[in-house]
């Protein structure tokens, strides 16, 4: 008689599911205010106002890896998980940097220079350090290539970072980016869009403007005071404006009487 094959022991839970990583979730530790600077209408993004924003910063290291995670918070608006968020990755093992997230980079101000200057810093950042290492490519998401003028602003972003773009089909909606080493990209972006703006010059700004409350406070009181003025002498008009129009009439009707009497 031959044996039975044992029945095979269920896997764990840890076994089923991979763990996330422990620095998957890691959040913000530092801020910096950014300057939006006010740009002309665009005809698919709108309007384009004078806005600040906050970015985030927290960095992490080990003997394996090392993380940059950069974050950009919009006060008064939330964003998903998702959006305002470049990861950097760097693999110490391979010698390669990542950049993330997987699901691509996606910005909430658009068309505001945001993307440039999020690469940039995290060039910056790998560059001080692993300018030998390797650049890690990746399939690029088709939800951009699904409108042309979002396709085309996304390529112009990451090729004037340094980076690469190749199509792998003629529809122009599955891509791939990449590069060689990290000292191949670029670290520049707009500095008219977007502006750090340190503690002290956000302390002028607040001053300048709080100077420049003051001031307008004093024109309008100035100018209440001429309208109050104007409604004086307005009202003075209109009462000898009444008299003169009372005297005529009456004058009008005694000559009708003197002279039909």
């Amino acid at each position: 008689m031959t044996e039975s094959p044992a029945p095979a022991e269920p896997q764990s839970a840890d076994e089923a599911e991979p763990q996330p990583h422990p620095w998957a979730d890691l959040a913000a530790e530092t801020f910096e205010l950014l300057r939006l600077a006010p740009l002309p209408i665009d005809r698919h993004t709108g309007s384009r106002p004078l806005r600040f924003v906050e970015l985030g910063r927290v960095e992490r290291h080990s003997k394996e890896q090392s993380l940059l995670r950069l974050s950009v918070g919009l006060p008064g608006q939330r964003v998903h998980k998702e959006q305002n968020l470049l990861e950097v990755w760097v693999d110490h093992r391979s010698k390669e940097v990542r950049f993330g997230p997987d699901g691509g980079l996606s910005l909430e101000p658009l068309n505001r220079g945001l993307g440039r200057f999020l690469l940039a810093q995290g060039i910056g950042w790998a560059k001080q350090r692993w300018a030998h290492y390797r650049v890690e490519g990746g399939a690029l998401p088709t939800r951009d290539a699904l409108d042309n003028d979002l396709r085309l602003r996304r390529d112009h972003v990451l090729k004037a970072q340094g980076f690469t773009v190749e199509y792998q089909d003629n529809l122009q909606l599955k891509a791939n980016y990449g590069a060689g080493r990290v000292s191949e990209l670029h670290g520049d972006w707009h500095r008219e869009k977007v502006q750090p703006v340190s503690l002290q010059d956000a302390a002028a700004m607040l001053e300048q403007a709080d100077q420049n409350l003051q001031r307008q406070e004093v024109e309008i009181r100035k100018l209440e005071e001429r309208i109050a003025v104007y409604k004086r002498e307005d009202g003075g008009l209109r009462f000898t404006i009444t008299c003169l129009v009372a005297f005529a009439v009456f004058q009008a009707g005694l000559l009708i009487w003197i002279t039909t009497h």
